[in-house]
């Protein structure tokens, strides 16, 4: 049974870096007019309130979303994330927050296609609810590792995977791999972005060595770190996992990302890091 619930983390600042950098990812996809599949693993409830009992609890979007909410000076990347939250709240003030189909929804054009899968039985009434009058949008109750693998190769042949777990089952890290691995074997051409939550410094390196043992080229790994893991305790950052990624993608992180630590950062160990793992 799950039990995570993603409410009491919408707006943190993983989620900040997680849709900074899938805005970008999008963006680049729609510039050719050929259709594109986008696919979401684990897709959540699709919205969250931020005055909820959930996210009230945490506090977790004071220190992600709500300290750029009224920034006018960012980079051009986090400036065009920061313009679609803005449109997602119908009132002037923050009381919303999107979950990436949302983005995705949002950015996709009419020749695209969403497939959304969600397996919180909480959630993913709220999910396809939300876009029950989107034709582009398919929501499926099902396990997205699982269900990903019979979607491979789309036919569109142009492809987004996101894959962002909870990672509260055991196990969680190598199966997200494991899966990626299955996909880019039948679609090596898609491009695919992994988040996962910085815990330790070894996970990283764990995550790599996962990697490279798979046939898979073109690697950009982007990580965010707010804190060091001495004065932060759990979560202090966050990494996404890019195969694929657009020419284009290394150099909009760049300034982003250093944005982000500085504005983000609750201690002097703030930091960002972008690395090609694997050459093209």
């Amino acid at each position: 049974m799950l039990s995570y619930r993603h409410a009491y983390h919408a707006g943190n600042f993983a989620d900040v870096m997680k849709h900074v950098v899938l805005t970008a990812l999008l963006r680049y996809l729609t510039r050719k007019e050929a259709a594109l599949c986008y696919i979401d693993t684990h897709a959540g409830a699709g919205a969250y309130d931020l005055n909820s009992g959930y996210a009230q609890k945490t506090g977790e979007s004071v220190l992600g979303i709500a300290k750029l909410w009224s920034r006018k000076d960012a980079p051009e990347a986090v400036r065009d994330y920061l313009a679609l939250v803005h449109q997602f709240n119908s009132a002037p003030g923050l009381s919303k927050y999107p979950g990436s189909p949302w983005f995705a929804a949002t950015l996709l054009r009419p020749q695209d296609r969403l497939v959304l899968c969600e397996m919180h039985s909480t959630d993913f009434p709220l999910l396809k609810t939300m876009f029950i009058k989107d034709r582009r949008v398919h929501c499926h109750l099902e396990d997205g590792y699982r269900f990903s693998a019979g979607l491979m190769p789309p036919i569109e042949r142009r492809g987004l995977v996101l894959m962002d777990p909870s990672y509260e089952l055991a196990g969680e890290y190598d199966a997200a791999i494991a899966t990626i691995a299955k996909l880019h074997l039948k679609f090596s051409t898609g491009t695919y972005a992994l988040w996962y939550p910085i815990l330790d410094e070894n996970r990283s390196a764990a995550l790599r060595r996962q990697l490279e043992q798979h046939p898979i080229r073109d690697v950009l790994h982007l990580a965010l770190r707010v804190a060091d893991k001495n004065s932060q305790p759990g979560m202090y950052g966050s990494g996404m996992i890019i195969i694929n990624p657009p020419w284009t993608l290394r150099a909009e992180m760049e300034s982003a990302l250093a944005f982000l630590a500085a504005e983000l950062g609750t201690s002097r160990g703030a930091a960002f890091e972008i690395e090609q793992w694997v050459e093209e």
